[in-house]
């Protein structure tokens, strides 16, 4: 593995497994290739439920690991988006207010700093399909949170850990863990462990929040270094049905573990066409794990997106700044202004929702939604 990586540019090295340092939603048009059946544009904004967060700390005794999980849920009334909810709240102290400092800090209009959501509140009525998600490297279980809380609107239930010793704290206090295979390993033990604490009856997780999530159906996401623990999670899990990834091929050469012609499940990938994080090498491999996947795949292209364009962490630490602001082209080094952060995050969240509606909940007019051809330029697709 050491050799692999010093064979290559270091900017790749980190780029693909960790941090380096205003797209419209109109422009929808026509229909997919589903049969002819029309693209359900209601996945770009917000569905039918309001969301509950709860939190809760898993551990796994086997491995001496806890793991603090957010769970973004369907509520119900009179549960609404809570005025004043702010993304800080998700974190515990001594860190809740050191986040504070940091938003503060970043650049005005990148990272989040409300949420459309409500800490408590009773589970709405039902069984939901459920989505696990691994943050990118020395991130958090809110990074995706605007991804999270638009699929539990459309009736998901979300369940984001975070990778103790790979987060932002550790980041900042410089103890973070290894980039490796075999960190990418404890990665996908925590998501598979998660998974099985959260459907298991009588498990951590209080009991009417247990009932509303359906084991049947689960999938996996996965942003940076996630992606590619959410392509060795739905690749290795059979409870698993389906997996996207975020900025980051899931069979990767840095990081072994995945084989893409192996996975007969969908997959999903989206590149963010702007990314020197992982560059132009990096997108071509997510592109030639689309190409090769063996089973239903789609992939979404977003413009002028960095590495962090779809991360609620945009801007907060250096390493987290492309996506904000001004930028170079990867692609002819020319200067531009990446995408505006929120609507980038919200078409992220709108495609990530389709894709699971799609296949956790065979909905013909989301699948159609994700080969549907845009007019207003904020993203290119495919899919099959």
């Amino acid at each position: 593995m050491r050799a692999v990586l010093a064979s290559l540019p270091s900017v790749i090295v980190l780029s693909l497994l960790g941090p380096v340092g205003a797209v419209g939603l109109s422009g929808l048009a026509g229909c997919g290739d589903d049969g002819g059946v029309a693209a359900d544009r209601s996945v770009e904004a917000a569905g039918a439920y309001p969301v509950g967060i709860a939190s809760v700390t898993l551990t796994d005794a086997a491995r001496t690991r806890s793991l603090p999980t957010l769970v973004f849920y369907p509520a119900v009334p009179p549960t609404a988006p809570a005025a004043g909810l702010t993304v800080e709240q998700l974190e515990d102290e001594p860190h809740r207010a050191a986040y504070v400092g940091l938003l503060d800090a970043a650049p005005a209009g990148c990272p989040t700093r409300g949420l459309d959501a409500a800490l408590g509140g009773d589970a709405a009525a039902g069984r939901f399909p459920l989505v696990m998600v691994s943050h990118c490297h020395e991130c958090t279980r809110f990074s995706t949170a605007t991804i999270a809380i638009r699929l539990a609107s459309h009736g998901f239930v979300v369940a984001a850990v975070d990778h103790t010793g790979n987060t932002l704290w550790n980041q900042l206090a410089g103890d973070g863990a290894p980039l490796d295979a075999a960190f990418l390993a404890v990665r996908a033990a925590d998501i598979r462990f998660a998974l099985g604490e959260l459907t298991r009856a009588g498990g951590p997780v209080p009991a009417p929040l247990q009932a509303a999530i359906d084991p049947a159906r689960v999938g996996v996401l996965g942003h940076s270094f996630g992606a590619v623990t959410a392509g060795v999670v739905v690749q290795d899990d059979p409870r698993v049905a389906a997996g996207f990834a975020l900025a980051a091929p899931m069979e990767n050469p840095l990081l072994p573990g995945v084989t893409i012609t192996t996975i007969a499940k969908p997959l999903g990938f989206l590149v963010a066409t702007e990314d020197n994080s992982i560059t132009e090498l990096g997108n071509q491999f997510i592109r030639n794990n689309f190409d090769a996947a063996i089973g239903p795949a789609w992939k979404i292209e977003v413009a002028d997106a960095g590495h962090w364009s779809i991360s609620d962490l945009v801007g907060v630490v250096p390493g987290f700044m492309a996506g904000c602001g001004a930028g170079t082209r990867q692609t002819d080094g020319q200067p531009f202004t990446y995408a505006a952060p929120a609507p980038t995050r919200s078409l992220a969240a709108a495609y990530v929702t389709a894709f699971f509606k799609a296949t956790l909940t065979d909905d013909a007019g989301a699948r159609a939604y994700l080969t549907a051809p845009r007019a207003d330029g904020a993203a290119t697709v495919a899919g099959r």
